[in-house]
């Protein structure tokens, strides 16, 4: 299948409320630029390096939208916060009071996903969900933070039943704490995370097939 057909069969497979956010990370900015052509707005990056320059050579299309997904340096934070309007991956305190302290020098407003580990899991980050009573208002209430919403990801290998308990607990707490978005689910399990009320959907091979890397 081409992108083009992927991509409206993915956006016809979504309800209404559920924001198609296409992983563009390892395509080039040729290829984005053919997908954006076709109305796609949100496109996910997990590298500053490497996203700076697609968003440079992209920077006539004004109605883009970028999102970091990928895990943040803090070395990194200043550079995300200049070209991105969204982070998916603040997984500690001290990460957003370092995104809230130069999202104010830069004058610049950005939203903001709270990274929740549900299961254990050495290779993803996040706060552990028992100390989100403790966090969530504090980040509520930091100047120049604005947290929207969760975000989660489920193991490599996690089995159907605890992939889609997961997702539902991520909802669950984002309800708790009223907040709207939900960031959750990808191309693997992505009809899981509409069943559990994902809010923004991230799809990569599903739009692009399989990277070669």
């Amino acid at each position: 299948m081409t992108l083009s057909s992927n991509w409206r069969k993915s956006k016809q497979a979504l309800p209404k409320g559920v924001n198609l956010l296409a992983v563009s990370k390892g395509h080039s900015s040729q290829v984005i630029q053919q997908l954006a052509e076709l109305g796609q707005i949100d496109f996910g990056e997990s590298r500053l390096q490497d996203a700076v320059p697609k968003i440079q050579a992209l920077s006539k299309m004004k109605t883009l939208s970028w999102h970091f997904i990928g895990p943040l340096q803090s070395n990194k934070v200043r550079g995300v916060v200049q070209n991105f309007s969204f982070i998916h991956s603040i997984d500690s305190e001290s990460l957003a009071e370092r995104v809230a302290r130069i999202a104010g020098e830069e004058k610049r407003s950005i939203k903001n996903f709270l990274q929740v580990k549900f299961l254990k899991d050495p290779t993803k980050g996040g706060v552990n969900p028992h100390d989100l009573d403790h966090l969530v208002p504090k980040l509520l209430d930091l100047p120049n933070f604005n947290l929207i919403g969760l975000m989660t990801m489920a193991p490599f290998n996690c089995p159907l039943n605890e992939r889609k308990n997961l997702f539902q607990e991520c909802r669950r707490y984002a309800d708790h704490f009223n907040l709207k978005e939900c960031s959750m689910g990808m191309s693997s399990d992505w009809q899981e995370a509409v069943e559990a009320g994902t809010t923004w959907l991230r799809l990569g091979s599903r739009l692009f097939g399989k990277r070669k890397d």
